[in-house]
């Protein structure tokens, strides 16, 4: 399987749920240009993706459409076409209430002042309830087909983030926050606790028979965590084979403050390291700061760096050189850090990722700025390698999952100039377009659209 005609003579084609798309098609199959099939045929069996070709001739179309009877035919119009989910491997669900809020404080400060005060009230389930369903609605209405998802310490509240996901429909993997030391004492958990409330997210959420929606090990980052905490959220990661998320090196202050509390460790990025957390499955938040040997240490251990430019910018915490660790070899993906970051848009993520490289150009001779192909990358396959899921997201591959939208450059922010090219449609898509545009969005081949 894996061309039109290799489907059209299998008996895979007896009793399955075929859908057939025509038009043009957009994925990333390396890092620094987009493939673009400006005419294709998509074929999606059961969820995934069964072939992809360029267009044949319009008078063999009716001829594949009466063999392949498929179940549903979609017809992209002249300005529409077909790109993978987003991939947001880096995000705080409860912190939306405050986005937009604070911006003029550092992280610590931040934190103290507008985070944990929030984060304190999702002890309510019914609050939670309320935040998340809207939470989740919001990312798949801007494309955001999968996320990693930040919760609190309250496991109930977290088992209804995972809820929210699985009835939207959106893929997702959901942390319980793990802070036992140096938080408010409503958000700080005996390290027992901690570890037995974490045990019973996790069998809750293996055992609900979703395979969209994983636990995720999420100790909040090292000023919060004893190593205790950490050598044990690294064992349950083990013995369950879990991803795992945390923060490194966002803000110097941070970083100061990490190398007081554990001198005995190289630097930040080996308090990890020591606690076994540093794993093929460990998305690791901003490294703003990274030393030459963590980056060394991440590229070792194959951890991902989710780099989350708008935050970044919006907590004043440092320009991330995505370009620096992606030359050694460090793979990198993109997170909105709502409420770090302002918006909960990839789109606007993938402009803060292109705008935060320019910057960086401005202050290095010979900088090469990060492309939009490359931003693009960064959000579908970069997410998709973070979560070491290569094999089943990211693009368009024949096998992976049909997780995608159909995007429409006909709608409003976008002014339609009808002499552009599908190349400069996507472009201007990604530095101009937002939800409006985004037409249809799927999962496993579902769809999955949301109304507001």
């Amino acid at each position: 399987m894996g061309t039109i005609t290799d489907l059209l003579n299998s008996r895979i084609m007896e009793s399955q749920d075929k859908k057939l798309y025509l038009g043009a098609v957009i994925h990333s199959q390396n890092q620094n240009q987009v493939t673009i099939i400006p005419k294709a045929v998509l074929v999606v069996i059961d969820g995934k993706v069964a072939a992809l070709e360029p267009l044949m001739e319009n008078s063999q179309m009716g001829d594949i459409i009466s063999r392949f009877e498929p179940n549903m035919i979609t017809k992209l119009h002249d300005t529409q076409f077909i790109i993978p989910g987003f991939i947001d491997t880096h995000i705080h669900a409860p912190q939306f209430p405050n986005a937009g809020v604070g911006y003029n404080m550092p992280l610590l400060e931040w934190l103290n002042r507008y985070t944990f005060p929030l984060e304190s009230q999702y002890h309510d389930v019914s609050r939670a309830k309320v935040v998340y369903c809207d939470v989740v609605k919001r990312t798949l209405r801007c494309g955001t087909t999968t996320a990693a998802y930040f919760g609190t310490i309250h496991a109930d509240s977290c088992i209804m983030l995972a809820e929210a996901a699985r009835l939207s429909g959106q893929r997702a993997l959901v942390g319980k926050v793990c802070m036992d030391q140096n938080c408010p004492a409503d958000l700080k958990e005996e390290t027992e606790q901690s570890i037995q409330n974490t045990e019973v997210f996790i069998n809750t959420l293996l055992n609900n028979g979703d395979a969209l929606v994983r636990p995720i090990i999420t100790p909040r980052f090292a000023l919060t965590s004893s190593e205790e905490l950490m050598s044990r959220l690294g064992q349950l990661a083990n013995r369950f084979d879990l991803h795992i998320q945390t923060h490194l090196s966002e803000n110097a202050d941070e970083v100061k403050e990490v190398k007081k509390k554990f001198p005995n460790a190289k630097n930040y990025a080996d308090v990890y390291e020591r606690a076994k957390l540093l794993t093929r499955k460990t998305i690791v938040a901003h490294c703003v700061h990274l030393e030459d040997s963590e980056i060394e240490l991440l590229r070792e251990k194959r951890c991902s760096v989710a780099h989350c430019p708008d935050s970044n910018l919006c907590l004043r915490s440092g320009l991330c050189d995505v370009r620096r660790l992606l030359n050694v070899g460090v793979n990198v993906s993109l997170g909105t850090d709502v409420a770090g970051g302002s918006s909960h848009s990839m789109l606007d993520t993938m402009r803060s990722c292109i705008n935060t490289s320019i910057a960086l150009s401005f202050i290095y001779p010979d900088y090469t700025p990060l492309s939009y192909h490359e931003a693009f990358y960064l959000a579908t396959m970069g997410g998709a390698k973070a979560l070491d899921m290569e094999d089943k997201l990211g693009n368009f591959e024949v096998g992976k999952w049909f997780d995608a939208m159909v995007v429409d450059t006909r709608n409003y922010p976008m002014t339609l100039n009808p002499q552009l090219s599908i190349s400069e449609l996507f472009e201007k898509f990604i530095y101009m377009g937002d939800d409006r545009n985004i037409h249809r969005t799927y999962v496993n081949g579902k769809n999955v659209q949301v109304h507001f």
